[in-house]
């Protein structure tokens, strides 16, 4: 299987959402049809402790979605990182809780499609300090946060990002850009 990290970021690379630019139900249509064509090959969902709580207080909830995303979210094999949380509270979920990175490194060698990780920002950062990301999508919004965690760690201890080689490409009415990336050697 692939890993693909999905971060969706302003213009100043940021991905943690310290403002209100990012509204799930409020996506334009040909933004909603990209989504859910990526979602066609997601076999795997993979996130952090906090982004998965959040994702599952919103989407289980979420009976008016008209996007399609909570629908696909309640079927998707999803595996959550943590340390500390027990029961999942949500179908088709298992906790990895000992040694991620060697567990997510052996997920990546069965078979399959794309797992995909979103938010999670630190679970992404390790896994891009592993080289284990096969492929980046980011989905840019017109904003400009000013602060807040990046794409990239930006940490004085952390491995520099690697190189990437643009493979994808769209802009969507809403103003909103996206890119795919896979890393060149």
């Amino acid at each position: 299987m692939r890993i693909i990290i999905t971060q969706n970021t302003t213009l100043d690379g940021r991905v943690e959402m310290l403002d209100d630019w990012f509204d799930p139900q409020a996506q334009d249509e040909e933004l909603t049809a990209e989504l859910m064509r990526q979602s066609a090959n997601e076999d795997v969902l993979l996130l952090g402790r906090q982004t998965f709580e959040d994702f599952r207080s919103y989407w289980p909830h979420a009976t008016d979605d008209t996007t399609g995303v909570a629908a696909h979210l309640d079927q998707v094999d999803k595996r959550v990182v943590s340390s500390t949380l027990t029961d999942p509270g949500w179908q088709n979920t298992q906790i990895i809780s000992e040694d991620p990175m060697r567990a997510v490194a052996h997920l990546r060698e069965q078979p399959g499609r794309d797992i995909i990780v979103t938010g999670s920002i630190t679970l992404a950062h390790e896994l891009i300090s592993e080289g284990l990301v096969d492929e980046y999508r980011m989905f840019t919004y017109p904003v400009w946060q000013g602060r807040g965690r990046g794409y990239f760690h930006d940490g004085a201890h952390s491995a520099r990002p690697p190189r990437l080689k643009l493979i994808d490409s769209k802009a969507f009415p809403s103003g909103i850009t996206y890119a795919a990336y896979e890393p060149s050697s």
